[in-house]
């Protein structure tokens, strides 16, 4: 049967309850900073310091940090709340301009096709082209900001429409190409409407969940059953969980969703931290079609939607399958008030396969063991698509991360044979190329606060008197010493990583003890340099950057993403160009898919996967799984039993 932990507050990174969110928006109304207007845009845990947290836990305080946003006016505000004291302790008037807007609201969906189905030229677009409004579908897009005139300081959205002829058809399938509109969602008008010209509504149905699409059910498969009849290894003690020889807490946040706190790994009588805090602090979908109606297309779906928000409340044997821990999340509505999301995150541990083996030929022994891991994840969904993200922790000190990518591609009418930008994926219908593009910010502590970052990567050795046979190659090694020498691109073809080490500690035989970051080696931003998204996603041009820490550079594109000129995040944190080698570091991983839609994309798209792996090097003196023992079941026979 499923486990739901409770929440409670025991520690100052435990997960926020709903009194807390209660408390936080008496204080702001207090304050007077709450009108008829106002909208709560996020509410998430202001971070004590890291430090403070390791020697003085009992000084801190708890506090939130709130975003405010006036649907009448621009009058957004930042502010930090604290519990402790209930005042308001810092805020920040934002500006449009410079800084940007706060994320899309939920209210601001529904508002876009509201304005859209009164305006006249929209009305005489869709006329046009034989269409009922009623039964046109806009997809409420983020705006980014481009060469379009009358936009600065605007709050703007962008709309793309679909066709849906009965309330059940899934309208992704019947995109109204050659027709956008930019709506002000502040003033409630619609700035301009771009009609390239009718194309033909694609017709084929796209509705996977129609019998009538999908045919009969196979009837192949029988059960799979997953139990563990003595229930999980693992324990949890509010956010706490411990696992095999692993510690860390679990939090969730409505912009990043999953985040871990204090991943450490038990080695004898230590329990040493490796991570201090690990989540994807960004990521965004820059599509590459030119079509004037489409080239704007780029969406930062954490920094402009909050994932967060938009998670899935997990099912026991659909989502998550075995003995199942779930955490719920509260998050803040966007009138301030308390939103339970029951079952965000799903929390078990599976087989994984054959951890070591060996058959000796001399000793006649027979040895193996089977590896397992945690697996930590939530599912969100954000328009059309759906990603899962799982943290995955393994027996023997690695960690991996992955995203599932799956849902429905953006669609659009398919112009014709030889089109280079999009991809036929049923009649008449097409699916623009686009990247999924993500950022892990990892606040690394590998033994201790001080780490520094090695690039590592082969090296060929020429023939010359020491390799007279050229059999020889080894590793090159290159500190990276200063933030404007860790910006970096992954190659594989010299199997380039990065090994995170502390210089300060040694394993026994005199090496720095650390970890390697093992990417992926996919492409990064594709798009052209001086392009809009290459200047608001600089994160996404890079496969790694490195900073020193600073608990406000939190985000790699920044802060306010929605509709920012470009040029925070990264490349501002990085200016400094602060030394890095042997200090408190943050490590920024770039990764993610570049998506030529295929026909079997369509209706649904199969999960696809992205990720990167961190793996101890040198961090143990020897293989620490040596202890885990034997598999005991009836159906397995272990050497020691074969005689």
């Amino acid at each position: 049967m499923p486990t739901l932990t409770p929440l409670r507050v025991d520690h100052p990174l435990a997960l926020p309850i709903e009194a807390e969110i209660d408390d936080v928006r008496s204080i702001v109304v207090e304050a007077g900073l709450v009108g008829e207007t106002t909208r709560f845009v996020y509410v998430g845990l202001d971070e004590p310091d890291k430090y403070l947290l390791y020697e003085r836990p009992e000084a801190i305080e708890r506090r939130f940090r709130v975003l405010l946003h006036d649907v009448d006016r621009p009058n957004s505000m930042d502010l930090v709340v604290s519990l402790t004291t209930r005042e308001v302790i810092s805020r920040r008037l934002l500006n449009a301009v410079t800084d940007g807007q706060l994320p899309v609201l939920d209210e601001e969906f529904g508002l876009v096709e509201e304005i859209l189905a009164t305006d006249p030229e929209w009305l005489a677009a869709l006329a046009v082209r034989d269409l009922d409004v009623a039964r046109v579908r806009v997809a409420p897009l983020s705006a980014g900001v481009f060469d379009y005139s009358g936009e600065e300081g605007r709050r703007i959205l962008r709309g793309l429409a679909f066709h849906q002829p009965r309330d059940r058809d899934h309208p992704w399938a019947h995109p109204i190409d050659g027709l956008v509109a930019f709506v002000d969602v502040m003033d409630r008008k619609v700035l301009r409407v771009i009609d390239t010209g009718p194309l033909p509504v694609p017709a084929e149905s796209g509705d996977f969940d129609d019998p009538e699409v999908t045919g009969l059910p196979r009837a192949t498969q029988r059960p799979i059953e997953i139990t563990q009849p003595q229930g999980p290894s693992f324990t949890v003690d509010g956010n706490l969980v411990e696992w095999e020889k692993w510690s860390l807490r679990v939090g969730f946040d409505a912009r990043e969703g999953l985040v871990l706190h204090q991943i450490g790994f038990r080695d004898g009588d230590r329990l040493r931290p490796i991570i201090h805090r690990a989540s994807i602090s960004e990521m965004v979908v820059p599509y590459g079609d030119p079509s004037p109606v489409r080239s704007w297309q780029n969406y930062f779906d954490t920094g402009e939607y909050l994932v967060g928000r938009y998670a899935n409340a997990l099912e026991l044997g659909c989502d998550c399958l075995g003995d199942i821990t779930y955490f719920s999340a509260v998050l803040a509505d966007e009138s301030g008030r308390p939103r339970v999301l029951r079952n965000a995150i799903c929390m078990h541990e599976e087989d994984f396969g054959v951890l070591w083996k060996h058959t000796d030929l001399w000793t006649g022994s027979r040895e193996v063991r089977r590896q397992r891991r945690l697996v930590i994840s939530f599912f969100t969904t954000v328009g059309n698509y759906d990603y899962g993200f799982f943290w995955y922790l393994y027996l023997d000190g690695t960690i991996e991360f992955e995203v599932k990518a799956t849902g429905i591609v953006f669609t659009s009418a398919y112009p014709g044979p030889g089109y280079l930008y999009a991809t036929e994926i049923a009649p008449g219908l097409g699916a623009p190329c686009h990247q999924h593009l993500f950022s892990a910010r990892l606040d690394m502590m590998i033994d201790g606060h001080r780490n520094r970052v090695e690039e590592v990567q082969t090296q060929r050795i020429p023939i010359c008197r020491d390799n007279p046979h050229g059999n020889a190659f080894t590793q090159q090694r290159t500190v990276l010493v200063r933030e404007s020498q860790a910006q970096r691109l992954a190659d594989n073809r010299v199997g380039r990583a990065w090994h995170i080490v502390n210089a300060a500690v040694a394993n026994r035989y005199g090496r720095p003890v650390g970890y390697a970051l093992y990417p992926e080696g996919r492409e990064t931003l594709l798009a052209a340099e001086g392009s809009s998204i290459a200047r608001r996603a600089a994160f996404a041009t890079r496969s790694l950057w490195v900073t020193a820490y600073d608990p406000g550079e939190r985000y790699a594109a920044g802060d306010f993403v929605n509709q920012h000129p470009g040029g925070a995040g990264l490349p501002s944190y990085a200016a400094a160009d602060r030394p890095i080698a042997d200090e408190d570091l943050v490590v920024w991983h770039t990764f993610g898919l570049t998506h030529f839609p295929r026909p079997e994309d369509w209706p649904i798209m199969p999960v696809d996967y992205t990720g990167f792996t961190l793996k101890p090097v040198g961090f143990f003196d020897r293989n620490p799984t040596l202890d885990v023992p034997a598999t005991r079941q009836s159906h397995c026979c272990s050497g020691e039993h074969d005689e």
